[in-house]
């Protein structure tokens, strides 16, 4: 029996990446899967392609989750066309990087928008037909740097650390209607933004991760199907790394 056979998923930013790897892990263990993307339209196709081979039910679905009226929307596009959802992975987001000193008002909203609101508007949306089948696990993705902070980075860390108090309100709020809030914080992750580094930033990355290596989008996938299946079904309200043991 597969993990997730015969359940629902929403996957956003699920083009690249640990999306992608997440989109993927569900399909292999059974999950009909609707994932989002923003520009990525050919990429979108061929995942479509790659999830469907699994043998479930795949469609891609270009939203911007920043936007609270496409996020109703595809919540009810969503439920015409598969029934139900079961679980939702609050994945998007974006970096945009600067010094505080240097760092735009526009740099600010715009990670604000993509990577908090974004949690907010999926979440409320997704409520009505969880609530209405009294189950589901939300999780949503934040990072150590959430936890931690990082220099230049004010405007992701606050995003993340935001997305960990909104999933910790969530479950408080909607356990005892039996749907499951967590979030999961990714280290460094081998993706298409950490190949961009310099080789001398991520030899400093691997100086503070005691396993010595950086993690893989398939890592992340695995602890997100593990929040999303019944396996967990006594855990809510948590913040789970999966970081090599850089946060300890």
């Amino acid at each position: 029996m597969k993990l997730l056979q015969g359940k629902t998923a929403i996957i956003t930013g699920a083009s690249r990446g640990i999306g992608r790897a997440i989109a993927k892990t569900f399909a292999e263990q059974g999950a009909n899967v609707a994932f989002t993307f923003l520009s990525s339209v050919e990429k979108g196709k061929e995942l479509e392609k790659e999830l469907s081979a699994f043998g479930v039910k795949a469609i891609g679905y270009q939203s911007d989750a920043a936007n609270t009226k496409a996020c109703e929307e595809l919540v009810t596009a969503v439920v015409a066309e598969f029934g139900t959802v079961d679980v939702l992975v609050n994945n998007a987001g974006i970096t945009r990087d600067n010094l505080l000193m240097r760092m735009s008002e526009v740099q600010w909203d715009e990670v604000m928008s993509a990577n908090l609101k974004s949690v907010f508007n999926l979440t409320k949306a997704i409520q009505r037909p969880m609530l209405k089948a009294r189950k589901g696990s939300i999780i949503n993705m934040t990072s150590v740097v959430g936890i931690e902070g990082n220099a230049g980075q004010a405007n992701y860390a606050a995003s993340k650390a935001g997305i960990i108090g909104f999933s910790k309100s969530i479950a408080q709020e909607l356990g005892s209607r039996n749907i499951r809030c967590n979030a999961v914080a990714p280290g460094f992750i081998s993706t298409e933004m950490t190949a961009a580094l310099d080789q001398k930033v991520i030899d400093a990355y691997l100086e503070d991760i005691p396993l010595k290596r950086t993690g893989t989008p398939e890592e992340v996938a695995n602890l997100v199907l593990y929040l999303a299946s019944d396996l967990s079904s006594y855990v809510t309200g948590q913040v789970i790394c999966i970081c090599g043991g850089m946060h300890t």
